[in-house]
């Protein structure tokens, strides 16, 4: 994270929209030179912004790791965000829609690391290596950009739409697991929302964090023991509002629902 300074016009204006719960337009309109490097500098900005206000990062999480997804926003790579302690909701307790712009949720699977993580050689097998424990888990996405309208700076210095997450109450260890072909159902109401496996996150889930690692290598950071990382949706993300219900069904992690009001 960068250090606690004055933010830049761009990061201020995300910093003020999820303040208000009010969405503000692209970045790029304004700013159509903007990289997803300096956007990365920008998200840096907005984190720090959260630790000033007295939390803590306690993990990451990755969006874009699907094929389709990167075809659909015309990228070739995922991107990714930051967590911090103020963004979870703990097991059971449901999801305050107000709190939040536009929320959506999405399922994915959960890795928490048992060893520091860092290196541009980081492979999925050290991933493997290094966590301790995977839980099924509920992203919860919150677009500080009104409509979701945004190109992939944009969405990159809004710290990847990161908002909310929970994480399931069934620890399992990665020993007996194959994450791959791991399945999960996801709900809405009662209805079923989509299918998929492990495999629609960059192939193996584990390969997803290691792309984490070593981009964030390049930047001259890395993961921590203890560190939660969201290792990517395994289906498309649903819109939510009060009443509604969520539920994520995996194989082997157990049922997560979320319930919102």
């Amino acid at each position: 994270m960068t250090s606690s300074r004055t933010p830049t016009p761009q990061a201020q204006r995300l910093i003020d929209a999820a303040a208000n719960r009010v969405a503000t337009t692209a970045l790029t309109g304004d700013f159509p030179d903007l990289t997803v490097d300096a956007a990365y500098d920008i998200q840096a900005e907005v984190v720090q912004a959260r630790i000033d206000q007295g939390n803590v990062v306690v993990g990451a999480k990755l969006g874009l790791t699907s094929v389709a997804k990167q075809k659909q926003m015309n990228v070739s790579e995922p991107l990714y965000g930051w967590l911090t302690n103020d963004m979870q909701i703990d097991t059971g307790a449901p999801l305050v829609c107000n709190k939040f712009i536009q929320p959506r949720c999405e399922p994915e699977i959960a890795f928490i690391l048992g060893e520091d993580l860092s290196g541009i050689h980081i492979s999925a097998v050290h991933v493997l290596a290094a966590t301790q424990f995977v839980f099924a888990a509920v992203d919860i996405l919150d677009s500080r950009f009104a409509g979701y309208s945004f190109t992939l700076p944009d969405v990159a210095a809004d710290n990847s739409s990161s908002a909310g997450f929970t994480l399931g109450g069934v620890v399992v260890g990665i020993d007996s697991l194959d994450l791959r072909t791991l399945g999960c159902t996801f709900e809405k109401n009662g209805k079923l929302v989509a299918t998929a496996s492990g495999a629609a996150v960059l192939g193996h889930p584990a390969a997803s964090v290691a792309w984490l690692v070593r981009k964030l290598a390049a930047r001259g950071e890395g993961l921590k023991a203890g560190h939660i990382v969201l290792s990517g949706a395994l289906t498309e993300a649903v819109a939510v509002e009060p009443g509604d219900s969520i539920t994520a069904r995996f194989d082997q992690l157990g049922s997560i629902e979320v319930s919102c009001i």
